[in-house]
Order: structure tokens, then sequence, then C-alpha cells
């Protein structure tokens, strides 16, 4: 997988777009090695949290490989986006916490894979927007759904008709990431925040993660059912049990995710 560099360690997981020739634009094969690695990452028990970014300095994603689109019919275009569509919801889906380590550009396809994150930090160089209708298209990832449930719909509609592309600053401003660092902390500062969620039970983690992202979609009734699920299946874990036994000794937990 050339396209997409894959590290472990501490419970982390790295993944990194390597196509900075590019932009680290996706093209069809970059999509089809990202979604292998997603689905392996959904059913891995010793990766905890997941970061994503871009290789270089330029560019966490440009979107779409506009060389290889020129050359597309309509029907491989179609199922680009679909293929794109599919991959961003898996990532969304990922039962462990992600966070996009944005370090440089950030546009359409590239934007729409840092919203489909838990997390957005971005370099103060960053440049990040859903510029498709600059193109004459919409966004065909998620934008148009995932950036109104984050900033509310005006803003997001503002936005995707404009095709404004937002500084780091601006993107703080309007709520859609977290933080901004200079370029040479950015990794650093995401894996501080992966540090503060691996403190604590890995199952609790999944669990309200799954309760959070399912629940915000659905009524509030429902959404309470998806709570009460969830907390259910971490009543019978090891880990409770622990916490339990750590608070009584005026010590520190140590979680094992059972």
């Amino acid at each position: 997988m050339e396209n997409i560099l894959y590290e472990e360690k501490s419970r982390i997981a790295y993944v990194t777009i390597n196509r900075p020739e590019v932009l680290n634009c996706f093209d069809y094969q970059t999509l089809e090695d990202l979604e292998t690695l997603i689905q392996n990452l959904h059913i891995d028990q010793e990766v905890q949290v997941v970061i994503f970014t871009g290789a270089g300095s330029k560019a966490f994603s440009a979107g779409a490989d506009l060389k290889e689109r020129k050359t597309l019919s309509d029907k491989e275009v179609n199922r680009n986006v679909k293929k794109i569509s599919e991959v961003f919801e898996q990532l969304e889906n990922l039962p462990q916490p992600t966070i996009a380590a944005i370090n440089g550009y950030a546009f359409g396809g590239g934007f729409e894979l840092a919203l489909a994150c838990d997390f957005r930090f971005a370099v103060s160089h960053a440049r990040m927007g859903l510029t498709e209708t600059s193109m004459g298209i919409i966004p065909g990832a998620g934008g148009t759904q995932r950036l109104p449930r984050l900033i509310g719909r005006s803003k997001a509609l503002e936005l995707i008709l404009t095709a404004k592309r937002l500084a780091a600053e601006e993107a703080l401003q309007y709520g859609i990431v977290s933080k901004v660092i200079e370029e040479d902390g950015l990794i650093e500062s995401c894996e501080e925040l992966a540090g503060r969620i691996l403190e604590n039970a890995p199952i609790a983690v999944k669990q309200a993660k799954f309760a959070v992202r399912n629940g915000m979609n659905t009524d509030i009734k429902t959404a309470l059912e998806i709570e009460a699920n969830a907390y259910k299946l971490t009543i019978p874990t090891q880990d409770r049990i622990e916490a339990l036994q750590a608070f009584s000794e005026k010590r520190s937990p140590k979680f094992i995710g059972k």
C-alpha cells in the first residue's frame, strides 16, 4: 500500500495519505487501499485511537485526483464518488476515536475525510473547505450532511454555496477544528488528546462514541435507548470492577479492555 502509510505504536494507529506529489489527492487505488485499512482497523482490538494525516507539509488532502478524473467515463466517475462516500462512512463508523491532523490543504474530499473524523486539529497555515460548487459539482462524500450537523445549516450552506476557502483560524471560529497549532506540534497535540483518551477504559470509550454517534441522528427517546443499551455492555466488564476497586484503594485503575 504505497499510497497509504500505516504505523502503530502505544495503541495509536497513524494513517498517512502518501501522495504528496499530487497534494495527497485520492485516485481510485488510494480509496481502495484506504478502505482495506479501515476495515482492518474496525476489528483491531489493540488499536484504541486513530490519527489521520497527509504526507509532506503542503496538504492533508486536496480531494479527488482531477488528472485521473479527466480520463474517466461518467460511469467511472460515479464509481469513484460512490467509493469515496462508502469509505468515509466506514471511517466515521470506526469504533475507535479518530483524529484528523490537518497539516495543509484540505479541500473537497480531503475536507470530507476530516469531517468524517471525530476531532480535527489544524496547523496555522492550513486552508480548508468544500469547494466543489466552483468546479460545477457538489460535495459527494458526506460534506453536505456532516458539515451542517457540525456547525449548523445556515453556516454550512454559506460555506458550501460560496465554495469558501477557510484559513485555520476561521475554521476554529466556525467550530470546525478544535485547535490550531504550529506545524511542528501538530502530531504531538493529537497524541496528547489520544493519551487522555487512552487513560480511560477502552470498552467504555467505544460504547460512549457509539452512543453519541448513533443517538445524534434520531429522536431523543430512541437515543436514550441507544445510550442505555451501550451502558449495559459496560456493566459486566472487568474494567468496571477494576475502576471500583481502584477507587476504594485510592489508586489509578489499570484497564485491560475486558
